[in-house]
């Protein structure tokens, strides 16, 4: 059966296509924020096989399988790569108004050239032909991101990484440039006072400092805000399912420190507490540093305990979360606006009954002195499929400025998910198109495409200030 994707795909009338092919197809993706491994990067990984660089780390794809009924072994356990694709190739037939139907056809197409669907049919022989493709030097990790056109993208980085892989890839004209993102969150993890006592081990030893006082904290992390800042990192990013903000000084976060060095349990407001405090101190930083924070709100993390246990964290076993957002969002960014210290800021949503007021909040930030300031960023996570994205484009226009939009990311941890960007860039040509088309939008394609090719890739390069 041939595939259904063809060169319109996504793309429902004439407006559409013209904005597509001739405004948004060619720009190269500046992807600011993904999980992938800069030691692949900087090694030029040749993957042996398509499981290695398609299934390995796909938590979308790991709880489809599991939903279809396939045993652990074939998701997380010891079975080999190719019995792991082939159960995978059974439910991808029963994927279907999943994105996963789409993503998967459009990326075998894109960096395979297969047309085929995917099924126990033809899985044998795909396996086959992909891992022969997966030898050659066009599809190494550089390769890959080449082929889709990538010209920088945002890895994400612990405090106490040593950078070593960026740094190699910076010496490596050959290479893809790739920055570091700063991504903090172990800093805070003080709900887990064993954790973060050997974390802290870990930050000293990268540091080269002792730290012993919660000042001492902050100094460290300076340091490693310093050390990012000279190897390129533009952007922090961090993961919560809800901020936190204090109207006064309820605890003494130096005693709060003191006791989880201690390795004294902290009660859940003495830790929400203490997360505020560091999370301020963070964002003056930042906005000393003219870098711009990401803010990801609103997931609950590792729900199924009994699977926890037996496979461990990130594997798959995340959702939404339906915790108090705005108020405390609010009182985080006014702290910082109120002393003129509150640096560029994407605000990401994951539950979609927060949309309209994650929009409207972050539009009481935007103060003139940048343009799009503080943006309600793009579709994440569980919302980054079409309607996802549709709804996100639609708030966003309802409530701010879309034509500030700094674009799609792939917040992914495989190489083969830059066709995510193709999927974004199509489902944004086609709303407007359809808009025109409706009278709702003049017909004016040079003015809609210089909008379109601003929110694929100008935004984003003037936003970030990336050398």
């Amino acid at each position: 059966m041939a595939t259904f994707i063809t060169e319109e795909f996504l793309l429902q009338n004439d407006f559409s296509k013209e904005l597509y092919h001739n405004y948004a197809k060619k720009l190269p993706i500046i992807d600011y924020h993904n999980h992938l491994s800069p030691n692949e990067i900087a090694t030029d990984k040749q993957f042996e096989n398509i499981t290695q660089v398609w299934l390995y780390g796909d938590h979308y794809k790991w709880r489809a399988m599991r939903a279809f009924g396939i045993d652990e072994k074939y998701i997380t356990g010891d079975a080999t790569d190719q019995q792991k694709f082939l159960k995978w190739a059974e439910v991808v037939p029963f994927t279907i108004r999943n994105p996963l139907f789409h993503w998967t056809h459009l990326e075998l197409k894109r960096y395979f050239g297969i047309e085929e669907l995917l099924s126990p049919k033809n899985a044998e022989e795909i396996y086959e032909k992909t891992s022969k493709i997966l030898q050659q030097k066009s599809h190494s990790a550089n390769g890959l991101l080449k082929l889709m056109n990538v010209e920088s993208l945002c890895t994400t980085d612990d405090p106490a990484d040593s950078l070593e892989f960026h740094i190699a890839i910076q010496n490596d004209a050959k290479k893809v440039i790739t920055y570091p993102t700063f991504r903090p969150d172990k800093a805070f993890a003080v709900e887990d006072e064993k954790s973060y006592n050997l974390y802290l081990s870990k930050l000293e030893k990268t540091s080269n400092s002792s730290i012993n006082t919660y000042n001492d904290l902050l100094i460290a992390l300076e340091n490693r805000i310093d050390f990012f800042d000279e190897n390129g990192c533009k952007l922090s990013d961090h993961g919560f399912e809800q901020l936190h903000h204090f109207n006064s000084e309820k605890y003494d976060v130096e005693t709060l420190f003191i006791k989880v060095k201690n390795h004294q349990n902290l009660t859940d407001n003495e830790v929400a507490f203490f997360k505020y405090k560091t999370m301020l101190s963070l964002g003056k930083l930042y906005h000393k540093k003219g870098w711009t924070q990401q803010l990801h709100l609103g997931v609950i993390r590792n729900n199924n305990t009994r699977l926890l246990h037996k496979i461990g964290v990130d594997a798959g076993f995340d959702s939404m979360s339906d915790a108090p957002q705005i108020k405390q969002l609010k009182g985080f960014l006014d702290a910082l606006d109120s002393t003129n210290q509150l640096t560029k800021t994407i605000v990401y949503n994951l539950n979609p009954s927060d949309n309209d007021i994650f929009a409207t909040m972050v539009g009481n930030f935007n103060d003139g002195t940048i343009k799009g300031k503080v943006q309600f960023g793009a579709a994440w996570w569980f919302l980054d499929q079409k309607d996802g994205m549709e709804k996100q484009i639609n708030t966003l226009s309802n409530y701010g400025l879309l034509s500030n939009f700094v674009g799609m990311l792939t917040d992914s941890r495989s190489f083969l998910s830059f066709t995510r960007h193709e999927y974004f860039r199509r489902i944004l040509c086609n709303i407007i198109g359809t808009d025109v088309t409706n009278g709702e939008l003049p017909n004016d394609i040079d003015f809609l495409g210089k909008i379109v090719s601003d929110i694929c890739y100008y935004n984003a390069k003037n936003y970030f200030n990336f050398k």
